[in-house]
């Protein structure tokens, strides 16, 4: 519809994972007046090494409202519980229908590598939920129209900024995002639950303090700004045309190309 807003849909495995890559960027698109939107493909239910899996889920699911509702964003409840991000053609029938629903002209998403298995299986679900956004024939759960607008999907950096053979992964695209980083920061300490879990079972002393320093270090490797976040498009085709690349367009002043990312071997 002309005139219509244009809007953005972050789609991460767990609650907090949007907050930990992803929020800067989200951020930003609404500022520039995107509407945007929000939704973990997984509950967060084995978040806790004290709490049920019933109370872990509920809880991790006030956190995660609270979270977009700081980021301004409009929560979509979760599909599965954790570990159970299987690329399988129930999850993608309802995910499809969650992006038919949105019609997002921007996705941000998961790198396809990372760390474990949950990140790089939403990645897979976002793509192929996006590409059959314009089929008819491909039925949703519950079923939706078809929205056959042009969409571009951005990979977000894996945590540790490594893949799961630990190479580098070098981003295409970097968005400052110093001037959200607070924001950022505060929609992540909505997921309080998280502290004692993430220093238990991965060693993050302080989640707060670690995605700090890893929003400085991709700030380090954009050589600009202090906070950043890094982003690689998604091919074009069955998505938009060829040079269509919204973020950079939205974001003008915030994103600066990476000069040695090479597209002939990356």
């Amino acid at each position: 519809m002309k005139g219509a807003r244009k809007s953005a849909f972050a789609i991460a495995a767990h609650p907090d994972d949007i907050e930990f890559v992803m929020a800067g960027t989200l951020l930003l698109l609404g500022r520039a007046g995107y509407d945007l939107h929000y939704m973990t493909v997984a509950s967060g239910n084995c978040g806790s090494m004290t709490m049920s899996t019933a109370k872990t889920r509920t809880v991790r699911r006030k956190e995660s409202v609270a979270a977009a509702k700081i980021l301004g964003a409009k929560y979509h409840p979760p599909l599965c519980d954790d570990l159970e991000i299987f690329y399988d053609l129930k999850t993608l029938r309802r995910l499809a229908a969650a992006i038919r629903d949105v019609a997002p002209s921007i996705i941000l998403t998961h790198s396809p590598e990372d760390y474990m298995e949950d990140h790089m299986n939403t990645s897979r679900l976002a793509v192929s939920a996006a590409f059959v956004r314009g089929m008819p024939n491909f039925k949703t759960s519950p079923q939706r129209k078809q929205a056959p607008n042009e969409v571009a999907i951005y990979h977000a950096l894996p945590h540790g900024l490594r893949d799961q053979l630990r190479r580098r992964i070098t981003p295409e695209l970097f968005v400052n995002t110093a001037s959200v980083h607070a924001t950022k920061r505060e929609a992540l300490a909505a997921h309080a639950s998280q502290k004692e879990w993430l220093d238990a079972t991965q060693g993050m002393d302080s989640y707060l303090a670690e995605m700090d320093t890893m929003s400085r270090e991709v700030g380090k490797l954009a050589g600009k700004c202090e906070h950043a976040e890094g982003w690689r498009r998604h091919l074009h085709l069955g998505f938009s045309a060829r040079d269509e690349d919204p973020l950079s367009k939205a974001l003008e002043g915030f994103v600066h190309k990476n000069p040695t990312y090479d597209l002939e071997t990356n």
